[in-house]
């Protein structure tokens, strides 16, 4: 298989079970939750539980003084990590054009430069807050291997992406490949790993908000 090849297996046929995989995975995963069920609460709600969950979601988007001081680093990594994935990911012209090609409709781009930097930028975020991790003695301990390949599944994307935009190391249509083909190992590990917390975060928060607003407890 030449890199042509190579590149168009990962186009076709990789992508196309990537993506039954990940939704797949992600659909049994909010079945599994879902299914759970939740106790009817005979109780009188003492505020209303819509509010609560909203407040929630809205609240813990940020932080608490306490927590920022005692995880200084951990805080403004995660900010700038998910702020910057989130750019490189939505907001490059070539995703975009993929996304469209998708879901049927697009959005404006950033300049290519602009998220260049946001690719960098995140991929030295990633790199400190793993060694903060490793450094760090109890973080270390809870680790477990899983959340390592988490953090690999993150970065390489973004490196072999910003290599082939480069054409540095390899032939701009291999590397371009084996962009590709890192986004749909991602894909497939998504469902199955703290991944998916991408999307279950929402629904977490909801119902924690919920759960304090028949209380009538200020989450």
């Amino acid at each position: 298989m030449n890199d042509v090849d190579f590149l168009l297996w990962v186009k076709g046929p990789a992508f196309s079970a990537a993506m039954v995989i990940f939704i797949a995975g992600m659909v049994l995963r909010f079945f599994e939750i879902l299914s759970l069920g939740k106790k009817v609460n005979y109780a009188v709600p003492k505020s209303d539980p819509v509010q609560g969950g909203l407040r929630e979601i809205l609240r813990r988007f940020g932080t608490d003084k306490a927590t920022f001081q005692r995880s200084l680093l951990t805080v403004i990594g995660g900010y700038v990590f998910h702020i910057g994935l989130f750019v490189v990911v939505f907001l490059l012209a070539a995703h975009i054009a993929l996304l469209k090609s998708i879901i049927g409709f697009g959005w404006p781009n950033l300049p290519t430069p602009v998220v260049d930097a946001f690719a960098v930028i995140t991929m030295l975020t990633l790199i400190a807050v793993l060694a903060h991790r490793l450094q760090h003695p109890v973080k270390r301990f809870l680790s477990t291997p899983s959340d390592y390949v988490v953090w690999a599944s993150t970065f390489v994307p973004v490196l072999t992406g910003y290599m082939a935009y480069h054409h540095l190391l390899l032939a701009p249509s291999l590397m371009l490949g084996l962009h590709i083909l890192s986004v749909e190992f991602l894909l497939v590990i998504f469902p199955f790993t703290k991944l998916t917390h991408a999307f279950t975060l929402f629904l977490a928060r909801w119902y924690n908000g919920v759960s304090m607003g028949i209380r009538g407890v200020k989450s």
